[in-house]
């Protein structure tokens, strides 16, 4: 009875979070314009996409902010793991439970905060770019990349730090004995030994860059709005059936890259 039990609510909390997906993609092939009435199948909103310049410039914000992210995210993760991995100092843990903190804390926080420091900073930022040029330290590009590093290194960080842990470690031993020294014994042994969760905690960090809406809503400014952003406005807006198509993309997109990364990952048994 219990089994019955737990198995049926198992089921109703899948149901709860899977219908609506399985619902936005089947109204992402409706025919009517008004995005809730079903008038037959049609492909006609995913062609609407290319045409929606909005759209396509929002998504080009995200891949380069995304990309940004994770070219930030994968060597600082790394060498973190590393540093915590190889050497033992007295706040090493205390350092551990710094570096999870923006993990855990609410999204809003995090992004109030962030905007507090960014406002704060960019005050005497300014002044000392001025003499330099006419640069100008504002909410765009840099804030959300600093931003996203934040809360997405430490993925990485996470998933270098499990494949270490099954390391041996006389392997750094022996490069060293052969006349490596220790940058070159890290790069040339321990690297390519780390590089399924490297490659995995870089797609993690890749993909939570693409879809993050609460942080970025804090940070983003008028000529950086990336994707998600770019949706929530519409979506409040009223219902456009082009949400759905582009959402579809979001789902396939999504699925794939945490196929990728659950398959790389499995690279670290």
């Amino acid at each position: 009875m219990v089994t019955w039990l737990c198995g049926g609510w198992t089921g109703l909390v899948f149901v709860f979070l899977y219908a609506p997906i399985v619902l936005l993609l089947i109204y992402s092939f409706n025919a009517s314009d008004m995005g809730f009435l079903w008038e037959g199948f049609s492909m006609k909103w995913y062609g609407e996409l290319w045409r929606n310049t909005q759209l396509i410039d929002s998504l080009k914000n995200s891949i380069i902010v995304a990309t940004a992210t994770t070219a930030l995210s994968v060597p600082l993760g790394t060498t973190g793991a590393w540093l915590l991995h190889r050497y033992r100092f007295p706040v090493r843990g205390f350092l551990r439970t710094l570096i999870y903190v923006p993990v855990v804390i609410p999204e809003v926080i995090m992004g109030v905060s962030l905007l507090i420091l960014f406002s704060v900073a960019a005050g005497p930022l300014n002044q000392w770019l001025a003499h330099f040029s006419e640069m100008e330290f504002g909410l765009g590009y840099a804030t959300i990349v600093i931003a996203h590093t934040t809360f997405c290194f430490p993925f990485v960080l996470a998933a270098v730090e499990a494949r270490l842990a099954g390391i041996d470690p006389h392997l750094e031993e022996a490069a060293m004995d052969l006349g490596a020294p220790p940058l070159q014994a890290f790069w040339r042994v321990i690297v390519p030994y780390l590089l399924p969760a490297i490659i995995s905690g870089g797609l993690m960090a890749f993909m939570l860059s693409v879809d993050e809406v609460i942080v970025t809503f804090f940070v983003t400014g008028p000529e950086s709005q990336t994707l998600p952003i770019k949706v929530y406005g519409m979506a409040k807006k009223g219902l456009d059936p082009s949400l759905n198509a582009i959402s579809a993309v979001f789902v396939l997109a999504t699925v794939v890259f945490v196929v990728l990364a659950e398959r790389t990952r499995k690279l670290n048994r």
